[in-house]
């Protein structure tokens, strides 16, 4: 089964992700147990931050901001680019405003960090520039993500209030500093406990699509969005995909960039973060739709990985033989 599904790049973590919503709509957590689920799925999103926190290494953040010009081509792509296409894909005809703003919300947030690195070393790209890169991401999507969710989609939400605004800053932010104040007394026991950091980052995300699933489905979600609408979702997000790799290939070769760094902006400029923008979703949105806004981020992220492992494998298949001899 596990070599079938590597054949198949599909990405086992994506099958309990179905699994959760497979689950949520059948068995849709209600009264007390939602309330239950609800306190564990934000005590798993505090723990989730501040293990980040405590990971992110100082040294790692100077060290990176030497090469400005990639971080910032990046950022670029991240945060302006992105949110650009997905303005104009979510004011098309013919598709759910509910999907359009879930659409427009993955446009909006960071890039991921793990799947960012792990294909720039396969295509045998700037492995440091690419670690520094998405760490500066997902360091600025913890602020900017949600400004740009106020300037961008409020007027169809109803604004963000300053009770989410707190949320944010006692839910995301203040564990993330906090981890990362404790770094010099638990970053290296935290590095080394990469299982529990895998159940912590994963096992928070299934938590959050269950409880945002459930609520959703209680209020009808399967009602509103038909098989069509979710194939639409797909072929959309596999147009929004294609439009920023093709974007930032050309950038970095209008940047001058060598190699390496065109492999770093092509594979951080094109991700958006499950990780983040789960925990994120269920922060800034009522309970209700944030099942049909994360529904275009999951069908986005299984399309991003299974693409950008092809295309990883071809770069480093195609790579000099001075770049492969040294990776």
């Amino acid at each position: 089964m596990k070599a079938l599904l590597a054949r198949l790049n599909v990405d086992p973590y994506v099958l309990l992700l179905l699994l959760m919503v497979a689950l949520a709509t059948f068995l849709p957590a209600r009264g007390l147990w939602a309330d239950i689920a609800g306190g564990a799925t934000d005590a798993g999103i505090v723990l989730l931050f501040f293990l980040h926190g405590a990971r992110l290494s100082r040294q790692a953040v100077v060290d990176g901001a030497r090469n400005w010009r990639l971080h910032l081509a990046v950022a670029a792509m991240t945060f302006a680019v992105f949110p650009t296409l997905g303005l104009g894909i979510a004011a098309l005809p013919g598709i759910d405003p509910a999907l359009g703003i879930g659409i427009l919300f993955l446009s909006l947030l960071p890039s991921t960090v793990q799947s960012s690195i792990a294909f720039t070393a396969m295509a045998k790209g700037n492995v440091a520039g690419a670690v520094c890169s998405a760490a500066f991401s997902n360091l600025a999507g913890i602020v900017v993500t949600p400004l740009l969710v106020a300037l961008l989609i409020s007027e169809k939400t109803g604004g963000i209030s300053s009770d989410a605004v707190l949320t944010i800053a006692l839910q995301l932010l203040l564990p993330f500093l906090t981890g990362h104040l404790l770094r010099p007394w638990i970053g290296g026991w935290v590095i080394r406990q990469k299982r529990l950091v895998t159940l912590v980052d994963r096992g928070s995300i299934l938590l959050v699509v269950y409880t945002a699933f459930g609520a959703a489905v209680v209020e009808g979600l399967w009602r509103r969005v038909s098989p069509m609408d979710v194939g639409v979702i797909a072929l959309v997000s596999a147009v929004l995909l294609a439009a920023v790799l093709i974007f930032s290939a050309m950038l970095g070769r209008w940047l001058g960039f060598d190699r390496a760094d065109r492999i770093v902006l092509q594979f951080c400029g094109s991700k958006k973060s499950l990780a983040t923008g789960v925990p994120m979703a269920g922060v800034l949105f009522p309970a209700a739709q944030v099942g049909a806004v994360i529904l275009p981020l999951m069908l986005f992220h299984q399309i991003q990985l299974m693409v950008c492992a092809v295309l990883a494998r071809r770069y480093g298949e195609n790579a000099p033989d001075d770049e492969v001899a040294a990776s």
